[in-house]
């Protein structure tokens, strides 16, 4: 095991910013009002599990279709790259088709997509290209506990920071975000063409 503390709180900082949680309370509210109830504990151990099970055979599937990890990263640099625009400006580039009006609001769309999404996933396997797997998993699990301390204490985290407030931590994290892109793209491009 070659645990090292940067990582961790590298790939921590990273997921924690494209997974946006703190972001995300007033879809989360919004969620509570709609479906009456989430269970705060089964999204978060969901989101983990499928978040872990990508990470574990993400790398499998890309060897399977021929696409290699560096490949992959730089693709996923360009999506860190939108979300952090989503983030910092205020837009929306991803659009839901409303098909998940029949499935439980606990599992869809909040551990999926809305906490172990397309941002998510692509994320991992591109931390995967640059970190020890270790960190990463620990990364993820820290992600999982404050995941579900945010979704337990939502209603309050809203009253506490209000909208502007969670308007303000948004825009931070895009711009963290958007510098994380770029690095992880510079980084991998050049792997590429060694």
């Amino acid at each position: 095991m070659n645990f090292n503390f940067k990582e961790i709180f590298t790939a921590f900082m990273v997921l924690f910013a494209v997974i946006d949680i703190v972001g995300n309370i007033p879809i989360v509210i919004d969620l509570r009002k709609k479906a009456g109830h989430i269970q705060s504990g089964k999204a978060s151990v969901i989101a983990a599990f499928i978040m872990i099970f990508f990470l574990f055979l993400g790398q499998s599937l890309l060897k399977l279709i021929g696409i290699d990890v560096n490949s992959f990263a730089v693709a996923g640099s360009f999506i860190l790259f939108f979300i952090a625009l989503e983030m910092i400006l205020g837009i929306t580039l991803y659009k839901d088709d409303g098909s998940s009006q029949n499935l439980t609001a606990t599992v869809f769309p909040l551990a999926f997509p809305l906490i172990a999404g397309p941002g998510s996933l692509t994320t991992l396997l591109s931390l995967r290209a640059e970190f020890e797997l270790e960190n990463i998993i620990v990364a993820v699990f820290l992600n999982v506990i404050v995941i579900y301390i945010v979704l337990k204490t939502s209603y309050k985290i809203e009253r506490i920071i209000g909208p502007s407030g969670i308007q303000i931590i948004r825009k931070i994290f895009g711009v963290v975000l958007l510098a994380i892109a770029v690095k992880l793209f510079a980084h991998n491009i050049k792997a590429l063409f060694i």
